[in-house]
């Protein structure tokens, strides 16, 4: 009764129960909520449990969704030009891309800043509803992963360097190495 009143759910509403169900509202009754899950299957959820849960209602106050996208370029990469191509990217497919909304208009930034071997960006954008974010994402990276190779806007892998000192403070490692020659070739040798 609470539910038919209260309204935080309505039908159509993408919405996510007690860490558990998540899917489109179908039906809210007397006694249960119906949600249709994204596999297409259809939950029937109790309203004393649904009364009783934290709902995420994702289509209130609006269906519209800020879509935050991470993308990390070489440190030699210039800010200016990676921010400037990541927008256009975006802005160019915002008509040709489904739930991908092109107002207001798409911007980065380069947040979270500076990574261990990379500039990290955010691309933010704004998509049509929750479930859009998926295909939209697919989308759009596969498209800037396609200009950031024509711009030649490298894309870092990252690096470690190990270190490995051997009692005498030489490397013990390198010293190994060379007792066995390039290829272990005394261990195998001294084994046969």
């Amino acid at each position: 009764m609470h539910l038919l009143a209260d309204r935080p759910i309505r039908v159509g509403d993408y919405v996510k129960i007690a860490d558990s169900v998540e899917g489109y509202v179908v039906d809210v009754g007397w006694r249960s909520t119906r949600v249709r899950m994204l596999q297409d299957n259809v939950v029937v959820v109790p309203n004393k449990r649904v009364a009783e849960s934290i709902i995420i209602n994702y289509d209130l106050p609006q269906s519209r969704l800020a879509l935050g996208i991470r993308e990390s370029v070489d440190y030699d990469s210039d800010p200016d030009r990676v921010e400037a191509v990541l927008v256009d990217e975006a802005t160019r497919a915002a008509p040709d891309v489904p739930g991908l909304l092109d107002d207001p208009r798409p911007i980065a930034r380069l947040i979270p800043g500076f990574g261990e071997s990379s500039l990290d960006f955010t691309l933010v954008c704004q998509v049509a509803s929750f479930v859009d974010q998926y295909p939209v994402q697919h989308e759009l990276r596969k498209r800037i992963l396609r200009r950031l190779r024509a711009e030649r806007i490298g894309m870092p892998f990252p690096t470690r360097t190990v270190e490995l000192r051997g009692a005498g403070g030489g490397s013990g490692h390198a010293r190994a190495l060379a007792d066995r020659g390039e290829h272990g070739e005394r261990d195998q040798h001294e084994a046969g």
